[in-house]
């Protein structure tokens, strides 16, 4: 019989977009956020106590975070998906663009433009911070009939946004199988299936180097550490959007970008959450 944890996360200061930023990062099915805790949910062989507790120190050394508790549980067969569907809202990320979740009903005004997703595990529901943000640069940066590069794609919730937007075609990829399977089945909820293409595979893999825009909601390591390759499959002329980063980040990133020939644009802002916009 399959079992499951429930890892019970408290922290001063609470301070949830963060927390449950990072804990995104690992195989964890998913987060309920009460009053003045997180309950954070695994399959039995995802995610350990070690692990939930190398992600909270971190931000001890970083200084977000005074203290912190967790606490174990395990349980036999309990519908996890079902406890996270109950905290996951319609998010009305801008004016004109809405994220629904396929298990929530939304009455659009005019003109608004609903991206229909069925989340279950991948990371993209509209809910983060992150998601939020590079939906508002895409708003702005897309160009009509562009081609575009979702890198990490979760849900493929960025690739399908910038194909209703105005995008002519996308390749969106993740190295995770369940994130491929989810996207695949996404983009068919928002009748784009034919505009994007989805890949389990990571970016060296990925052959075309001309992308109009190219997106990447994904942690700072490893935007650091895949710049050249993101720079190569840019046009001259394209866009770069990236996000998963943290106000502090910020400095690193641009310098980084900066010197393979980008420029930057603006930042926008939501928490401690930023996302960068450059040419």
């Amino acid at each position: 019989m399959k079992k499951y944890k429930e890892f019970i996360v408290k922290a001063e200061p609470f301070i949830t977009d963060i927390l449950t930023g990072f804990l995104w990062e690992l195989e964890i099915s998913g987060i309920t956020e009460e009053s003045d805790r997180l309950l954070v949910f695994s399959e039995e062989e995802n995610v350990s106590l070690h692990q939930i507790e190398e992600k909270l120190n971190s931000l001890v050394e970083d200084k977000i975070l005074a203290v912190y508790s967790v606490e174990e549980r395990e349980f036999e067969n309990k519908n996890w998906n079902e406890e996270w569907e109950k905290s996951i809202k319609v998010i009305e990320v801008s004016e004109k663009v809405v994220i629904k979740p396929t298990f929530r009903n939304y009455e659009p005004k005019e003109n608004q433009i609903i991206i229909t997703i069925d989340p279950k595990m991948s990371f993209g529901t509209g809910e983060h911070q992150t998601t939020r943000l590079v939906i508002q640069l895409i708003e702005k940066y897309i160009k009509q009939n562009s081609k575009v590069l979702d890198v990490g794609t979760g849900t493929g919730v960025l690739a399908i946004a910038a194909i209703l937007l105005g995008a002519k075609n996308a390749i969106a990829f993740d190295i995770d199988e369940w994130s491929t399977e989810n996207g695949v089945e996404n983009a068919g909820l928002n009748s784009v299936q034919d505009k994007v293409e989805f890949k389990q595979c990571d970016i060296y893999e990925i052959e075309n180097k001309k992308f109009d825009l190219v997106l990447a909601n994904i942690q700072k390591n490893i935007l650091m550490e895949i710049a050249e390759e993101i720079s190569a499959r840019t046009s001259e002329s394209g866009n770069l959007i990236l996000s998963g980063l943290l106000e502090h980040d910020e400095e690193d990133i641009v310098k980084k970008y900066s010197s393979l020939g980008f420029k930057f644009l603006e930042k926008i802002q939501e928490g401690e959450w930023i996302a960068l916009a450059f040419e």
